[in-house]
């Protein structure tokens, strides 16, 4: 391909933050202590079931899964996480999505209001981008972990509906209800994959180039490096002469 998507920046960067061990702990802590609330069975908690096996990827200490279940449950105390999803805009007309679990509602507001505007975005009103964007399973596969035709024989039949060149990745879109089915698909058949999450994808893309995509870049980083930011999506695509600059 040409070009980069949006999807292939945001995963790249998203990678090289979390490799920072601590706060890919910290992320995925309050994500399994927020899906705990609707109950600690993860057999009967699809998100929760999701976190615990994100949070095994990266070798956290099962006492730490334990400890975040009893707190998002009530059977431990611990401090009130709230999520928030932001939308707005980016550079260049760009829609972003920020979804935070905080303590502080307050000061995470202004944060990140603040982040945007410092880099060239606004934030907009509840419903303002939301609806440009689609809840999927989005489970992301090295180009050299497997050929389109492989992935293809593997995942429609457990539910998948649409798999992305995503130049040296492939992205594998099913519905949510299908995130597991497809998921353990690929565990059978012994191919890794580079991430596995339910997330927000657009429904189309915007173009950026130059000083809107730098900027936009600057942003997404700036957004993904706040302590409070579980995700963020948006709807951009650059080209690789931009993102090289970055």
């Amino acid at each position: 391909m040409s070009g980069h998507s949006k999807w292939a920046t945001i995963k790249h960067k998203k990678a090289a933050t979390d490799a920072k061990r601590g706060q890919a702990f910290t992320r995925l802590i309050k994500e399994i202590q927020i899906a705990a609330r609707s109950g600690g069975d993860p057999d009967a908690n699809s998100r929760l079931r999701t976190a615990i096996t994100a949070a095994k990827a990266v070798s956290m200490p099962a006492d730490n899964i334990k400890r975040a279940i009893m707190r998002g449950t009530g059977e431990l105390e611990g401090g009130q996480i709230d999520e928030i999803l932001f939308e707005g805009y980016g550079p260049g007309g760009a829609a972003v999505l920020v979804s935070v679990a905080t303590d502080n509602r307050n000061r995470t507001v202004s944060e990140i209001r603040h982040a945007f505007s410092k880099n060239g975005g606004n934030l907009g009103e509840v419903g303002s981008v939301a609806w440009m964007f689609e809840r999927k399973s989005q489970i992301v596969v090295d180009g050299e972990n497997a050929t389109e035709d492989q992935l293809m024989s593997i995942t429609l039949d457990a539910g998948a509906d649409d798999i992305r060149d995503r130049g040296g990745a492939w992205e594998i879109l099913s519905p949510p209800e299908a995130h597991e089915a497809v998921s353990q698909a690929l565990e059978k058949a012994g191919i890794a994959v580079e991430s596995s999450e339910i997330a927000m994808t657009p429904k189309n893309t915007v173009k950026l180039e130059g000083k809107n995509a730098q900027a936009m870049l600057k942003l997404y980083e700036v957004l993904e490096e706040h302590d409070d930011v579980q995700n963020v999506y948006s709807n951009y695509e650059v080209d690789e002469s931009d993102e090289a600059l970055t």
